[in-house]
């Protein structure tokens, strides 16, 4: 497989993906984990450090890490430890964080990603996953014109990282990981993946190192890139950034970036710790997290279908093709939008892909948004299929109706009715236009007879345009050959 390469160098990458877990409360505490309330809502004595509190761990955060550890094909240790990993930060209000160090809850997992470092090339590998641990969040600070501000809402919430391996050539097959691994999130129901509200995260190691060279080159670490597209500009922007320096005669030294979007370039944010400087030691307030085979069993049994299990379905059940099946699934909330249409489409699924891998797509695409912004529900594309195989509009119309549902939202058959807008298929009244198109064109109708056969694209047009686009478009192929002919 051809490697992406930069005038002699190629990239070395990984990433490190924090996961805000689904649970209703916070890891150690009963405080509860929820988005959007007032500042400094949901806390108690244990997320903002009083004396005395102790932390007590979440069941459920733990069912959950497990969850994501068999979706991502890892080894769960059957002992895990929490460490306090110690660094200052004015919203860490104990002054360390309780995470896992070196003996993490799972090892040695891998996800199968596909990609283009080229348009139109696709490609695919195994990237390793190296571990994932479960920790708490930190608080946020806001910083204003003179002062800063802490709210420790989200002190305390659960949280999974998992760690990559540096198995990426290029940011192409960074984003596709980031990709996949945000879908099966979803799909397990751990993890929200909403990433402009800062519950999925992602920070990426970058460095750079001449081609042939074994050795890894000093990385940077770009920090909190919040968008799949945000992780392809500031990975790209740092491996050219890395390369200037190197060809310059500098030298890239190890240090935490952030990523300015609307400059699209990343700045120093600070040097970049080491794990000694966080003077990691075993939680003395916790025991020792035990994940016995019964309870891996017990998590194994009741785990949602998969990205990949639903494709494969998508292609039994609904005959797509794997391609269409796999850019489907590849979003949870694509696929549940696609199965609720195919519901009301009378039995036309891959109908239902087409529209909805290029119309709809289309138009989510040039108006920003997601599948859960769609201005219709999923049921009003199944209707308009439905409306297309009944042969009340053709093909052409339903394009008309669709535009008309994106602006206003309104029910397919609402529209085609209040828009009069319903085929025609009276094979009489297609007949009385395709006579008085001929009529209009007797020399085009002379020259066809006598041998010029192209011109049956001109009629058919023509009738089209007579009958306002409404007309059957099979019936007016027939009828116009038949009329041709004299058969009529």
């Amino acid at each position: 497989m051809p490697q992406p390469t930069y005038n002699g160098f190629e990239t070395v990458i990984g990433l490190e993906v924090h996961a805000q877990l689904a649970t209703r409360s916070k890891l150690f505490s009963a405080s509860p984990n929820q988005f959007g309330m007032a500042p400094n809502r949901n806390i108690n004595p244990v997320c903002t450090a009083q004396p005395g509190a102790l932390p007590v761990l979440n069941r459920q955060a733990v069912t959950y890490a497990i969850r994501a550890a068999l979706a991502t094909n890892c080894r769960l240790n059957e002992v895990s430890i929490f460490s306090r990993k110690n660094y200052f930060y004015p919203d860490l209000p104990k002054g360390y964080q309780i995470s896992q160090f070196d003996k993490p809850i799972a090892e040695h997992g891998w996800l199968e990603i596909e990609f283009e470092n080229e348009p139109g090339t696709r490609e695919s590998k195994r990237v390793g996953i190296t571990r994932i641990h479960i920790e708490e969040d930190a608080g946020k600070s806001q910083h204003m014109a003179g002062y800063s501000l802490v709210d420790l809402n989200r002190a305390g919430t659960p949280l999974i990282e998992i760690v990559s391996e540096p198995d990426f050539r290029g940011p192409a097959e960074a984003a596709a990981y980031l990709k996949k691994l945000r879908a099966i999130l979803q799909y397990i129901e751990v993890c929200d993946g909403n990433m402009q509200e800062g519950n999925l995260r992602c920070d990426a190691n970058v460095s750079v190192r001449r081609i042939g060279e074994t050795k890894l080159g000093t990385r940077a670490e770009l920090k909190n890139l919040n968008s799949f597209r945000f992780l392809e500009k500031a990975v790209e922007y740092e491996i050219h950034r890395q390369i200037n320096v190197i060809n310059s005669g500098g030298r890239i030294v190890q240090e935490t970036r952030l990523y300015d979007s609307a400059r699209n370039v990343t700045q120093s944010m600070r040097s970049k710790e080491e794990a000694h400087d966080y003077r990691y030691f075993p939680e003395p307030d916790l025991p020792p997290l035990v994940v016995k085979p019964d309870w891996i069993a017990e998590v194994q049994a009741t785990m949602p279908e998969l990205p990949s299990a639903k494709a494969e379905r998508f292609v039994q059940e609904f005959g797509l093709p794997e391609y269409d099946a796999k850019v489907i699934t590849s979003d949870k909330a694509l696929a549940h939008f696609y199965e609720r249409a195919v519901a009301k489409s009378a039995g036309e699924p891959k109908l239902v892909s087409n529209w909805l891998m290029t119309e709809v797509l289309r138009m989510l695409k040039e108006s920003d948004k997601e599948i859960e912004d769609c201005p219709f529900p999923a049921e009003h594309l199944g209707n308009l299929v439905a409306l297309i195989k009944s042969g009340e509009i053709s093909s052409k119309i339903a394009k008309t109706v669709f535009e008309e549902m994106w602006a206003s939202g309104q029910e397919p058959a609402v529209i085609v009715k209040e828009k009069g807008l319903v085929q025609v298929s009276d094979p009489a009244a297609i007949e009385a236009a395709v006579r008085k198109v001929m009529q209009n064109s007797p020399k085009n109708v002379e020259e066809y007879r006598a041998g010029k056969e192209k011109l049956f694209g001109f009629f058919v047009g023509q009738v089209m345009k007579e009958t306002q686009g409404k007309a059957n478009p099979a019936l007016v192929n027939d009828i116009v050959k038949a009329c041709l002919k004299g058969e009529k």
